[in-house]
């Protein structure tokens, strides 16, 4: 076993290699052969624990692929076919529409859709944002729309394009990014960031540093220092943190609002890449840290409805801030290579991301609730968001989401595995996929085969092209002490729960990695000592009866209620001495969509009891009763299914004494 983070001073060596058929070399090639290896931090930059793969090296299989392709046939598919804001009137494609951050948002997401799913359709989408964009850069560097002012909607064009540029090699992108940067560099004093702009700065650094390791231009991190100069600052605002409870609409602010801070968890660690600062790198974990503390919830994400809003699982969580909690928690994976923060992304990819779709992706919420029994036009305790916020439907509340939900899975895959700065891979989580790199100058072809998390078998195939040295580092799963990994049948020693474990020896085709995970019933303790039940990274809820009802046509899908249709209000039996005993795992095959109540291979059936006296307040489950509760009702077997396939759901549960 090896600490990761100590191999973050070796380099890793950039080898490219064509990434489609093989060329016509008779005729001129645009842009030169894209690589599917990563590009290390250049000095002075600090080096990360892990490198980012390029976009299209990791690509889906199984389920996984499965849920993109149910993505791509959604929304996220056919949005800009009746969604005037990403429509062909899109002031990001010439027209007089949105002018703002909706366009590139949503390419943001569909760039690594449509090239993980190798989707010609989406691709040929894709290229129409993109060549846009680059063929009407104007003379002085700006892209995007004239009347855009804002730098914030340009930071996000900037993530697109980056990736977009590992995805196909096309040969614009860098020096478009150069031209661009330095329009900001000689703009940036007159007009400087503000609003969202000051407070999501941390991802324009993302593509300062993107380009910096192509390019080596030292004005770049010039520019990042003037950027930090502006930008908010997060790390003294948790130094002293104000919002410990749910933050009342007078005090909300942009400080309180739950996006900024999920895209905010990542800042002090990118920035401490340039700045050197160990309190900069130390700020994002001490983020994490806090929110979690005063308004973290089962599902791995935080209450932010739309501002943060303390531990109360009737409270809820934004569908934007999940997914860029996601993506803050996938750069923070990659520049700390710590194994308790890539348990953090598993818990959000598999919980609190798939929750807030419905099973055929064609609508989502706005907010997002732990406890939800029940889907309304209604008001709910919400510091400022509408009576359609906890809706499935096109736009329920603000369209922000709309634009923006597409990156969740998407990015997710991509970050699964990683490049070690040992010149090595690592599986950051585990989920079935398919990896093509270069290693030490050979081709390396790794399937990675599962049903995880809703199984707790993986089998990994490594197929490099000849024989060839390096490390594969894995996950050793918190959730049992039991796990085993077996190379080639031959069990690997001195596991450690929750940590990395790293495998170093010369690879050759048809070797073979097995793990095992014997996942326990685990139980934990929520808000007001009220009990909550996991199974592996999966989090369980009450399988109640939905009905839903269409409430209006909205283009190519509606915005639809979900009323209940059996009971709600139970608390759990649990055995104190011995909680596993109060439940049962029943497995069976996987449905063609697992984050639903009919397509889930896996669920527990316990004993609870009806507490009637808890009924529904303001449209939500009304207040959690206090645990323990004692109740003389007769006990029911209650049937708990993954928190993702639930719609309606009970999750923290008031615990029973008899």
């Amino acid at each position: 076993m090896s600490d990761v983070r100590s191999l973050a001073g070796l380099v890793f060596a950039a080898i490219a290699i064509a990434a489609s058929a093989q060329a016509d070399t008779t005729q001129p090639q645009p842009n030169p052969p894209r690589s599917l290896s990563p590009v290390p931090n250049r000095a002075p930059l600090l080096p990360d624990a892990f490198y980012s793969l390029p976009l299209g090296a990791v690509k889906p299989v199984g389920w996984l692929k499965n849920e993109l392709k149910i993505q791509a046939a959604g929304l996220s598919g056919h949005l800009d076919e009746f969604w005037p804001d990403v429509g062909s009137n899109s002031a990001w494609l010439g027209g007089t529409g949105e002018a703002w951050e909706r366009g590139p948002y949503y390419l943001d997401g569909l760039v690594p859709l449509a090239y993980e799913l190798d989707d010609p359709v989406l691709i040929e989408k894709v290229r129409k944002w993109v060549n846009f964009t680059l063929d009407h850069q104007r003379p002085d560097g700006a892209i995007g729309p004239e009347k855009n002012t804002d730098w914030w909607p340009d930071m996000i064009m900037l993530k697109a394009l980056t990736q977009y540029q590992e995805a196909t090699g096309d040969a614009r992108v860098v020096p478009a990014l150069e031209k661009f940067f330095a329009y900001q560099a000689a703009t940036l004093a007159a007009n400087p960031l503000q609003k969202w702009a000051q407070y999501r700065w941390g991802d324009e650094l993302l593509s300062i540093i993107w380009l910096y390791n192509r390019d080596g231009d030292s004005k770049l991190l010039d520019l990042a220092r003037q950027i930090a100069g502006q930008g908010f600052d997060w790390k003294a605002l948790y130094a002293n943190f104000p919002f410990t409870g749910k933050v009342a609409k007078k005090d909300a602010d942009l400080r309180s609002h739950g996006v900024n801070n999920a895209m905010a968890i990542k800042t002090g660690a990118v920035w401490s890449v340039i700045s050197g600062n160990p309190a900069d790198r130390d700020a994002s974990r001490q983020m994490l840290d806090t929110l979690n503390r005063y308004h973290g919830l089962p599902n791995g994400t935080f209450a932010a409805d739309e501002h943060l809003a303390g531990r109360d699982p009737d409270q809820g969580t934004e569908l934007c801030a999940i997914v860029e909690e996601m993506f803050s928690i996938e750069t923070l994976t990659r520049i700390y290579g710590d194994s308790h923060i890539a348990g953090r992304l598993e818990r959000l990819a598999y919980n609190a991301l798939p929750a807030v779709f419905s099973k055929d992706m064609w609508a989502h919420q706005y907010d997002e609730q732990p406890n939800q029994v029940l889907v309304s036009k209604a008001p709910r305790d919400w510091t400022t968001n509408g009576d359609d916020s906890n809706l499935f439907g096109l736009e329920p509340n603000y369209g922000c989401c709309t634009a923006n939900m597409h990156q969740g899975w998407p990015k997710f895959t991509a970050s699964t595995w990683m490049a070690t700065a040992d010149k090595g891979l690592v599986a950051v989580v585990l989920a079935p996929t398919e990896v093509n790199t270069v290693v030490n100058d050979v081709p390396v072809r790794i399937v990675e085969e599962t049903e995880y998390p809703f199984a707790e078998n993986v089998t990994i195939r490594v197929e490099p092209a000849r024989p060839v040295a390096f490390p594969i580092t894995l996950p050793v799963s918190p959730y049992t002490s039991e796990t085993v990994i077996r190379v080639n049948g031959a069990a690997q020693r001195n596991l450690a729960s929750g940590q990395f474990y790293r495998i170093a020896r010369e690879w050759t085709a048809g070797d073979v990695i097995q793990i095992k995970m014997p996942f326990p019933v685990m139980v934990g303790t929520g808000y007001r000592s009220s009990v909550y039940v996991t199974l592996g990274p999966l989090l369980f809820s009450l399988d109640i009866g939905e009905r839903w009802k269409k409430l209006e046509r909205k283009g190519e899908t509606a915005d639809w209620e979900v009323d209940p249709t059996t009971p709600w209000n139970y608390g759990l039996i649990i055995h104190p001495a011995d909680p596993q005993s109060a439940f049962t795992i029943n497995r069976g095959q996987m449905g063609n969509q697992p984050f639903s109540p009919e397509g889930t291979p896996v669920s527990l059936t316990a004993k609870g009891v009806r507490i009637r006296s808890w009924k529904l307040v303001d449209n939500s489950a009304g207040p959690l009763p206090q645990s323990p509760v004692k109740e003389s009702g007769g006990a029911e077997t209650l049937k708990l299914i993954p928190y993702g396939a639930a719609k309606l759901r009970i999750t923290e549960f008031p615990e029973i004494i008899r």
